[in-house]
């Protein structure tokens, strides 16, 4: 790699100076102007040579000439800048080699091979409805994973559903007084609203949904189970279909039913080792760690959410070898995490240091943060629906009255359907992984749909741009390699490369580069959003390069180079989006 090729170099420069050092960081200088690679060791080991800044990269200049000259590198020239910034420059030839090399398995790297990672996410609960938050936490969770896996990890994919509980018991409450004719997702999230309402207003009623619990765990009343079998397999067929609409799917199925009794035996096991007995509960006394007390088994008996984890944990270790297990959950429940993962790791020392929380922020609307527990949560069908529907609108206009600019042919109910379904899960996708994960996302409609700027849209919508100049390139010049997108080599053969020197490189070129690099650092950070910044910019430079540049021109000696370019646009930004999980419509 051309940044292992002039970090070496910099540090034989330094070593001849006296200076022995592993160090030497590479950085893109904020102004493309200023070069491809920029590096600050002449501020760093100035003073330990006793020698101004300017004066030592001058020296290191002379250095790293010769060892780039040596290296037989794509370096064109190096330069001093400011109080003593050493920037590279790649030559045209490292560019078009590059663009050559852009393939489908462009970005992959192998960072982490070796490494196993057991990835849990989503986690909607059977018996309520898979709000916005459960979309939010599946959107982090599929884009993260899939940018782990071109990092090399190899992965283990796990939802775990809340099967049982509370919850259930509310729901099969409201359901036995509804009597519907027949159950749907929507009937059971009405079921659940009725449940919850009775047992926070009501007492009988809430002494009721309790038994129902407890008969639930005990299994004890055959008609109550017979309609708890027919609502979780209404639910977990539901969560299947929106699994497929979202592109995500999973290795593995957990649930707290079969969590429940695994972890209540091993709580009950560490009574008097890891855990305590505290007013008829069984706790963990988390202060010994400078956390909080939970509870694990209530009053009751039964086991809560803490000892449904550590069952859980049981069960993910048996089934993966992992060297890490990362479960993606809301923010909300950072503090309840803390002391799972410690009663965990006293459970079973030898996942110390292999379990790890990713936490993300709220999804709100104009309303602000929804709750399930008011009933009058905003599903995430609902959602998809709302935008859907707007996107569609933004379809069926005529191309006139489109400010986008936007030449579609005449469409089919069915590929408008198609279309606006595509466009509206990136527009929400694009919206969520837009920033960091840890903060909370403010959703806007128009925003998120728009066709031009920072938006899921308008990032698809390049891209057919770039296949649509691919096909002109079929007919004019006879490129059909390049529409195939399957290796952009067949079209710089040694005829066109012997144009390249009438091609100086643009910020195109020099942008598409650097995608490696972005994945690679998503990767390490587990932060999708670097790669969604980097698409978002990339296709801001695209749209201007296509507006100034004929790009397909049968007497143009250089245009076979730049379908090319548009060949590697087109698939630098397809895996972009694959990682992000926003899927590329055919047309727009």
């Amino acid at each position: 790699m051309i940044t292992k090729d002039i970090t070496e170099a910099i540090q034989q420069a330094l070593k001849d100076l006296g200076v022995r050092t592993s160090e030497a960081e590479l950085t893109h200088p904020a102004e493309l102007s200023h070069g491809d690679y920029s590096t600050n060791v002449a501020l760093i080991y100035a003073k330990e040579l006793k020698m101004k800044p300017k004066e030592l990269a001058e020296r290191l200049l002379q250095g790293l000439t010769l060892n780039l000259q040596k290296g037989q590198t794509f370096v064109s020239r190096v330069e001093i800048a400011g109080a003593g910034f050493i920037n590279f420059y790649l030559s045209k030839e490292f560019f078009a080699n590059a663009v050559r090399e852009v393939g489908d398995d462009f970005g992959k790297n192998k960072i982490r091979a070796g490494e196993k990672i057991f990835f849990e996410h989503t986690q909607p609960n059977p018996f309520k409805e898979f709000h916005i938050g459960h979309l939010m936490n599946n959107i982090i969770g599929e884009a993260t994973s899939r940018v782990l896996e071109w990092n090399g990890a190899k992965l283990m994919r796990a939802t775990y559903h809340g099967d049982v509980g509370l919850h259930v018991a509310k729901s099969l409450w409201g359901l036995r007084r509804m009597e519907p004719k027949m159950l749907d997702i929507s009937v059971l999230g009405r079921a659940y609203a009725m449940g919850n309402e009775a047992y926070e207003a009501d007492i009988a009623a809430k002494q009721d949904i309790i038994a129902l619990n407890k008969a639930l765990y005990a299994k004890s009343d055959p008609k109550l189970m017979k309609l708890y079998e027919e609502g979780r397999v209404v639910s977990l067929e539901h969560f299947e279909l929106l699994y497929k609409k979202l592109g995500s799917s999973f290795d593995i199925h957990f649930f707290e039913s079969e969590a429940g009794e695994v972890g209540s035996k091993l709580v009950r096991e560490a009574i008097g080792s890891v855990f305590e007995e505290s007013e008829g509960a069984v706790v963990y006394k988390g202060e010994q760690d400078g956390l909080h007390t939970r509870v694990f088994l209530n009053s009751e008996g039964l086991p809560t959410y803490e000892a449904k984890e550590v069952g859980l944990a049981q069960l993910k270790r048996k089934k993966f070898a992992y060297d890490r297990s990362i479960t993606v959950t809301a923010n909300e429940q950072n503090d309840f995490f803390k002391v799972v993962e410690k009663a965990v790791e006293k459970l079973f020392p030898e996942l110390k240091g292999k379990l790890q929380h990713l936490s993300h922020g709220v999804l709100k609307l104009s309303t602000g943060k929804m709750s399930s527990r008011t009933g009058t949560i905003i599903s995430a069908e609902s959602l998809i629906e709302q935008v859907k529907k707007l996107v569609k609108a933004k379809v069926e206009e005529p191309a006139s009255a489109q400010g986008s600019g936007l030449a579609r042919r005449e469409m089919s109910e069915k590929e408008k359907e198609e279309l606006s379904e595509i466009v509206a899960i990136g527009a929400i996708k694009y919206s969520i992984l837009r920033q960091a994960i840890g903060g909370d996302t403010i959703f806007d409609f128009e925003k998120s749909i728009s066709f031009e700027g920072d938006s899921g849209p308008y990032l698809q919508y390049s891209y057919v741009r770039a296949k649509s100049v691919l096909e002109k390139a079929k007919e004019v010049l006879g490129v059909a390699d390049v529409v195939d997108v399957v290796d952009v080599g067949n079209v710089l053969d040694a005829r066109h490369l012997t144009h390249i020197q009438h091609v100086q490189p643009t910020t195109l070129e020099r942008l598409l580069c650097r995608f490696p690099e972005v994945v690679e650092r998503a990767g390490k950070e587990m932060e999708p959003h670097y790669i969604t910044t980097y698409l978002t910019g990339l296709a801001g430079t695209f749209n201007s390069w296509y507006a100034h540049e004929k790009i397909v021109d049968a007497s143009d000696p250089t245009s076979p180079y730049k379908v090319a370019l548009t060949s590697a646009f087109s698939i630098v930004m397809k895996n972009g989006l694959w990682l992000l999980g926003i899927g590329v419509p055919t047309r727009m």
